[in-house]
């Protein structure tokens, strides 16, 4: 049988659930990262660092919630936070303590965060950090990086300055207030002085689409000095990155202090939540002004802002990793994966690398030989080679494969939590095996 076979044949009820799906959903989902062909699989429930499939297949789970559990599904004290709150209401339409104390964990623990303001989403982070940034500034211009992933608002779906046409439903003049450029202080230094309307400069902290592509050493501190000196004001989306990669993110790594951060992920606990913060100065522009005062005012409405069930569970979830702990223990399960990845590449003589930062992986078979069975610093790799990626087919046949096998990554990628285990990275590593001859088999591999 065939890899997709195989996975068809062992997913009727997925199968199914798609079918009836397609019916009510354009393409059967509700996110785009969740389309696969011929389907997705559909999860009935999940513990830890297992989910289960509608067909009863019990899966080592490397998505994650999209890189919002690091401590695993249904972490007890997470859970128990949610559960007690839930009885107590889930929306008050009034302001609330639970509010406060997220608020206040925040401020502890992200280095560059004086004040915090609250959204639903990563998405909405980004817009108002952007928002804020023209408003202290008074300048519309954007400088973003090629690839590098914002949300999917109009002013960041710009994704690649080497993409066809323009992203659909987004306007002309909406799109030229954006410089997408390389990472090249060159090139920002040139776009800055022949634009002269560059209020805000956006940068996923560690790297293009959660740190595929790395951002090179000594290029978040060029740039914060140069913003400074220009009076940008300097934005890190920390979306993926903040509470991962240390409590306090890729800002406290690198010794980065930017005007703005924003938030989402691991932020709520696994609920819906983002938040921009940042510099107390720039951040006021949230305020409302004093009676007779006339001062420009960024206006925030938002149903769900800080609703009471997310900020119980952030809250908790935020003291629970606040000493960096759990970050420790999900980064070496991690070089331990990729580590053991890579052996498996040398040994079937298969080129290409597994390679990430902190608790991600990232899955590359093509270009060159791995030269030995080790952990990878992307930034140590050469650049082409991670930009051109694998071709999409041996992308999608391989996520089935490792499926079949017993391990559900993310796209060609994937994140461990505090709560996976030895054995998972083991059984993993196998599937991993078992996987690449399975593609061999299928003259997928060169």
């Amino acid at each position: 049988m065939t890899i997709e076979s195989t996975y068809v044949e062992r997913n009727p009820e997925s199968a199914r659930l798609y079918a009836r799906a397609s019916n009510v959903l354009p393409s059967g989902v509700t996110h785009d990262s969740r389309f696969m062909r011929p389907f997705p699989l559909y999860a009935s429930h999940a513990a830890g660092a297992h989910k289960w499939d509608v067909d009863g297949h019990e899966l080592v789970d490397y998505v994650m919630g999209h890189g919002a559990l690091l401590l695993g599904h249904n972490y007890p004290s997470v859970t128990e936070a949610a559960q007690a709150q839930l009885v107590k209401g889930t929306h008050y339409g009034a302001s609330q303590e639970k509010e406060i104390e997220w608020a206040e964990a925040v401020v502890r623990i992200v280095p560059s965060a004086e004040v915090v303001r609250f959204t639903s989403s990563g998405t909405e982070a980004t817009l108002m950090a952007l928002r804020l940034a023209r408003t202290y500034t008074g300048k519309p211009g954007v400088i973003k990086f090629d690839r590098h992933f914002h949300g999917w608002h109009d002013y960041v779906v710009a994704n690649s300055k080497y993409s066809a046409g323009a992203p659909a439903g987004v306007p002309q003049a909406t799109l030229d207030s954006v410089s997408v450029l390389d990472l090249d202080m060159d090139q920002v230094r040139q776009a800055v002085a022949t634009r002269g309307d560059i209020g805000a400069i956006i940068i996923e902290s560690a790297g293009a689409s959660s740190a595929l592509l790395p951002v090179p050493r000594g290029f978040l501190q060029a740039l914060s000095a140069f913003c400074r000196s220009e009076g940008i004001v300097f934005i890190m989306d920390e979306v993926v990155t903040g509470f991962r990669w240390a409590p306090g993110g890729v800002q406290e790594i690198e010794g980065v202090t930017p005007d703005l951060t924003t938030l989402a992920k691991i932020l709520a606990g696994g609920f819906p939540g983002g938040a921009v913060a940042g510099r107390r100065e720039v951040m006021e522009h949230l305020r409302f002004p004093e009676p007779g005062v006339k001062a420009a005012k960024v206006g925030h409405p938002g149903t769900f802002n800080a609703n009471p069930l997310s900020a119980a569970a952030g809250t908790v979830c935020l003291n629970e990793i606040a000493d960096g702990t759990h970050q420790r223990r999900a980064t070496e399960l991690a070089a331990q994966m990729r580590a053991g990845m890579n052996g498996v590449l040398c040994e079937l003589g298969i080129p290409g690398f597994i390679y990430g930062e902190a608790s991600e992986f990232k899955v590359l078979v093509a270009g060159t030989q791995v030269p030995e069975a080790q952990d990878y610093d992307p930034r140590d790799l050469p650049w082409k080679l991670l930009a051109d990626g694998m071709p999409g087919e041996r992308s999608r046949l391989l996520q089935l494969a490792m499926a079949n096998h017993g391990s559900h990554l993310f796209g060609a990628a994937g994140m461990t939590s505090s709560v996976h285990t030895e054995a998972d990275i083991a059984r993993t590593v196998e599937g991993w095996r078992s996987s690449l001859q399975d593609l061999r088999a299928e003259g997928q591999l060169d």
